[in-house]
Order: structure tokens, then sequence, then C-alpha cells
């Protein structure tokens, strides 16, 4: 499940960041293709915005995407999206034991080993996220003075994909949406039903193209894995 109903406005491309090319081609389609060329993966739902759709579309028959299976109307924000890919994915008659995954579009660096990793996770303890150490100290700060230093060793960058039972997930996502509780990602919603989440240790490369800079980045970590496959 990827929701790619974006703006780009961090970016400041002027349209949704997706479109955007790295190594000269779309940074969706690069997403994509990670998980049309796994073998374990069965289908993939897009949410997107009703005005993107046929191009979206095109770019996938031309790019030879074959398991993108339904593309619903994303929403005003990423937790709209991903709930709208979940009602797709039960409305086709997705079985509630299933794994799924939700990914950002904008990670087309993510290893298939971490996909592996997580699946397998998610599909014996229901919940698994993808994440980094921090290789940073972290402040907890209040109106511009330090409260308190975490202990580095406990704190992980959480990243995705993120994985967990379908039933599990959709739960969640309809808690919050009665609630009116607006998380970051999947997981914290996940949490809020007191269900432990577990985590599974990613790369750095997995990169989140956000920004110009995060752009830059990406060609270079391109440009190796080109290298390293010659």
């Amino acid at each position: 499940m990827l929701p790619a109903a974006g703006s780009g406005r961090r970016m400041g491309a002027g349209e949704n960041k997706l479109f955007l090319r790295l190594g000269g081609e779309a940074i969706l389609v690069r997403t994509l293709r990670v998980f049309d060329e796994d073998p374990d993966c069965r289908g993939i739902i897009l949410a997107v915005r009703p005005d993107e759709r046929e191009r979206i579309r095109k770019m996938i028959e031309e790019s030879g995407i074959t398991k993108v299976s339904a593309m619903p109307d994303g929403g005003g924000e990423r937790q709209d999206s991903v709930r709208a890919c979940v009602r797709a994915f039960i409305g086709s008659g997705g079985s509630g034991d299933a794994v799924v995954m939700v990914h950002d579009a904008a990670r087309p660096f993510i290893s298939r080993t971490v996909i592996g990793e997580l699946a397998s996770v998610a599909a014996e303890h229901g919940a698994a996220i993808a994440a980094v150490r921090s290789k940073d100290t972290v402040k907890r700060v209040r109106d511009g003075l330090v409260e308190s230093t975490p202990d580095r060793n406990s704190l992980w960058l959480v990243q995705t994909p993120q994985a967990f039972r379908a039933a599990l997930l959709a739960e969640a996502e309809e808690r919050a949406e009665a609630d009116g509780f607006l998380g970051t990602d999947e997981s914290m919603l996940v949490e809020r039903l007191g269900y432990p989440v577990r985590i599974v240790e990613s790369t750095y490369d997995n990169v989140k193209m956000t920004t110009k800079e995060d752009l830059a980045i990406g060609e270079v970590l391109l440009k190796r894995l080109e290298e390293e496959h010659e």
C-alpha cells in the first residue's frame, strides 16, 4: 500500500514530487518496481489524487509495472490515503490474516532483504516496522531550553515499510477515524490499540525523497548501486 497523493510542497517542485526524475526515471516508478519485482508481493494498492490518476496509469503502463491492482482516491492527509488503501484491500476480499505493508512512495531505495524480514516478523507477531538506530544525540526541548537527553541507545528513527496483519491495521485505522485522531505513522495507530510493534533494523540508504537535498543524495545512492552491479 503506497500513499501517493502528496503535493511536493517541501520539495518545492510545483507538482507531486513522485513525478520528479531520479536517474532519468520517476521516483514513483522506481519505488513501485522494487515491489513489482518481489516474488512475494501479491499486489500493490496506490492511493492517488483523482486529477493525477490517468497520468500515473500511463506511467505504470509505460514502465511495465504489472502488480498495481487498485488506485483509490487519496485524501488530504497521509492517514486518509492509507485508510483508503486498507478499505480497497478489504473490499476486494483481502484476508484479514494477510500481511500488508504501507510504504512511502518516495522511498525508492528500500532493501528487499528488509522487506522480507518485515513480512516474516509481521506474519508471526502481527506488527513490524523498519527503523534505524539514531546516530545523533537527541535533546528534549521546551521553549528553546533543553529539558533532558534521552538515552541514544533507546532511540530509533522510523522508516517504512510498516507491516501488519490486515485486520489489525484496518481496526487501527477505523478506530483513529472514529476518535478523530491523526497519527504520524501507521505504527502509532496500532500502538493506540495497545498492540506491541516490533522493530526490524533497516539501512540508512532508505532515504525519503522529501527535499532537493534528498534528491542529490538519491543520485549518489543510485550511482553507487549501479557501480555495484557492473
